[in-house]
């Protein structure tokens, strides 16, 4: 059964100056140290950031709380599978959240453009 769904997108040329401005005091707040490595590896890699940023944001939507209400963007790391699908690897707080929610599993898909990424998230009891 669907018990949460979330979606965001994310202007990348928006993200691309904060991260410039921020640089290491934003990406370590927001981002693991896995995924701050994959997305370095590649040359536009904001549009990587993108879509992770989307990823984190669609996870909070699905579970129907925002930024702020306990749960922290770097407790919810995008990792790639063996196949190289995304899926959500959870810490901490997110990760409680779940167990609390009695979620069995997370669907993710992530999209991106030079412009825009975007993510959706599924909830599924």
């Amino acid at each position: 059964m669907i018990c949460g769904v979330g979606i965001d997108l994310v202007e990348n040329s928006r993200l691309e100056i904060i991260i410039e401005k921020w640089d290491q005091k934003f990406l370590k707040r927001v981002f693991s140290e896995r995924e701050i490595q994959y997305c370095k590896r590649h040359v536009h890699s904001t549009t990587h950031y993108g879509a992770r940023f989307a990823a984190k944001e669609s996870f909070l939507k699905a579970l129907g709380i925002g930024l702020g209400e306990g749960v922290k963007l770097s407790e919810i790391e995008v990792a790639n599978g063996k196949n190289g699908k995304p899926d959500l690897a959870l810490y901490g707080e997110a990760k409680n959240q779940i167990e609390k929610r009695k979620i069995k599993k997370i669907h993710l898909s992530l999209t991106h453009t030079r412009e825009y990424a975007a993510a959706v998230v599924v909830l599924e009891k």
